[in-house]
């Protein structure tokens, strides 16, 4: 059951991701490539390393790829800090991305603890 609820967040999450990134870099006035790439990046590596997981080969396998997914969730965290912060996005954009990703940090947080060996 929280397999596929972190599979589907974390990839609506991603597309949303996409749909930012799509933004910074075609349309908004201020074009925005490194930070927003690294956030494309990071964003949408968590569904994939959820992904992963989920076919582990065994309880630490699946355990070690959910850790990285966390990992990524945390340096999407950043990302997004960052550009709101600098002004590239504004609030409206960023606090539905940042809770969003908040409820993911917490869900694979939860995942990691109730997985330890």
């Amino acid at each position: 059951m929280k397999g596929s609820i972190i599979q589907d967040k974390s990839i609506a999450f991603a597309l949303r991701i996409i749909r930012l990134y799509k933004y910074l870099t075609i349309t908004a006035e201020q074009k925005e490539y490194v930070l927003s790439k690294q956030l494309l990046r990071s964003g949408t590596s968590i569904g994939a390393n959820v992904k992963e997981a989920l076919r582990g080969q065994s309880r630490p396998d699946f355990r070690a790829k959910m850790n990285i997914a966390l990992k990524e969730a945390c340096e999407t965290e950043y990302w997004l800090d960052l550009l709101y912060k600098s002004d590239y996005i504004n609030e409206s954009l960023y606090t539905p991305l940042s809770n969003e990703n908040v409820e993911i940090i917490k869900i694979l947080t939860s995942i990691v603890k109730n997985t330890e060996t």
